[in-house]
C-alpha cells in the first residue's frame, strides 16, 4: 500500500496517547453496499482463526504472544486481554486490513477502552457512531459496546472507507474521524501504529 506523503509528517506526540473520538458522517449509501455491509455486520460466526496452513498459524501464534506482551499494561487480565487481540486479528483480517493498523487505530481513538465514550456520541474501542446501528445493524446503539460487535462495526466501517477512497488510507482515517483531508489524524494512527508492528 501506498502511503501518502502527508502521512510522513510528525503526529503530534500528545495527540496520540490521548483518546480521540471518532466524528463518522451519515452518508448516503447504494443499496448494494448498505446490504454487503448488513450482512457483515450480522454474520454470527465466532472470531476463530481457521488457519490451514501451519506457517500461517504458527505465525498467529507468536504475533498473539507479542502483542500480548505489548498490551499487559492497558489490559492487564490476561483473559481479556487474550480475548480482545483474537477478535482485533480476526476482524482486521476479515475486513482485509492489518491488524496493527486496526491497534493503532484504538489507541488513537478510545485508548483501549471499551466503555469509551465521545462527546458526538461515538462508543467504545473504535469509537463507532450510533447512526451505523440504524443504517446497516438492527438499530440497538448499546451493542457498540460489546467488544466484537464494537470492532466488527468499525472495521467494516474503515474498509468501507478506503473503498471509497481508492484505497488511500490518509483519506479513509480521515473519513473515518471526520477530519478527512487534515493530516493531524490519520499521522497519530500512523504514529501509534508502529507500535503494533510485527515482523516475523
Amino acid at each position: 500500500m501506498v502511503v501518502p506523503a502527508a502521512f510522513l509528517c510528525g503526529a503530534l506526540a500528545g495527540f496520540v496517547g490521548s483518546a480521540h473520538a471518532g466524528n463518522q458522517k451519515e452518508e448516503a449509501l447504494a443499496d448494494s453496499v448498505r446490504v454487503a455491509l448488513a450482512r457483515s455486520i450480522t454474520d454470527a460466526r465466532p472470531p476463530v482463526q481457521r488457519n490451514v496452513d501451519i506457517q500461517e498459524r504458527i505465525k498467529y501464534l507468536y504475533w498473539l504472544g507479542e502483542m500480548s506482551e505489548r498490551l499487559k499494561r492497558k489490559m492487564p487480565d490476561v483473559q481479556v486481554r487474550t480475548e480482545f487481540l483474537k477478535t482485533a486479528w480476526y476482524e482486521a483480517r476479515r475486513a482485509g486490513l492489518d491488524p496493527g493498523m486496526v491497534l493503532g487505530l484504538i489507541q488513537v481513538e478510545s485508548a483501549f477502552r471499551k466503555y469509551a465514550l465521545s462527546p458526538v456520541g461515538a462508543r467504545g474501542f473504535m469509537q463507532v457512531m450510533p447512526f451505523w446501528t440504524r443504517v446497516i445493524g438492527d438499530g440497538e446503539p448499546s451493542k457498540l459496546f460489546n467488544m466484537q460487535a464494537n470492532l466488527r462495526y468499525g472495521c467494516a466501517i474503515l474498509r468501507l472507507y478506503l473503498d471509497m477512497e481508492g484505497g488511500d488510507l490518509f483519506l479513509a482515517l480521515g473519513r473515518y474521524n471526520g477530519s478527512r483531508g487534515r493530516v493531524e489524524y490519520p499521522n497519530a494512527v500512523l504514529h501509534a501504529w508502529k507500535n503494533w508492528e510485527y515482523r516475523a
